[in-house]
């Protein structure tokens, strides 16, 4: 596992835009991919965007599309997440997930929980009307 620390959430308006930033840590490890989550008090948590570390590539919740975009630094090991156009629905606590144990090269576990070892403590987003 590895330490993930979040930043960038707060108070905006609707309309506004937030940026996050997750940075991982730790000795001698891989990231296979890294993902952010959404959760909110009596709900699951919810799938936002992930990025497959080595290839790049990127995937978005369609709650999300055309709003949200995720991007890396691999020489930081960094994971954004810059969201746009925000609404009071996108409220919530996100977090940051890492996959350093090839998980989520199977299946669709990118977009699950399950796919990821280690997490983050959150950053509260809260989007007023």
């Amino acid at each position: 596992q590895v330490q993930l620390v979040e930043s960038g959430g707060g108070l905006v308006q609707a309309g506004g835009s937030l940026r996050l930033s997750c940075a991982a840590s730790g000795r001698s490890f891989s990231v296979y991919a890294m993902a952010w989550f959404r959760q909110t008090p009596g709900k699951e948590r919810e799938f936002v965007a992930a990025v497959n570390w080595r290839a790049g590539y990127t995937y978005e919740a369609d709650s999300v599309k055309g709003r949200f975009s995720i991007s890396r630094d691999n020489a930081e090991n960094t994971v954004y997440l810059q969201m746009n156009s925000l609404k009071p629905e996108d409220t919530a606590v996100y977090v940051c997930a890492a996959d350093t144990v090839k998980r989520t090269l199977y299946g669709d576990a990118i977009f699950d929980p399950y796919g990821y070892d280690s997490w983050g403590r959150g950053t509260q987003v809260t989007v007023s009307s």
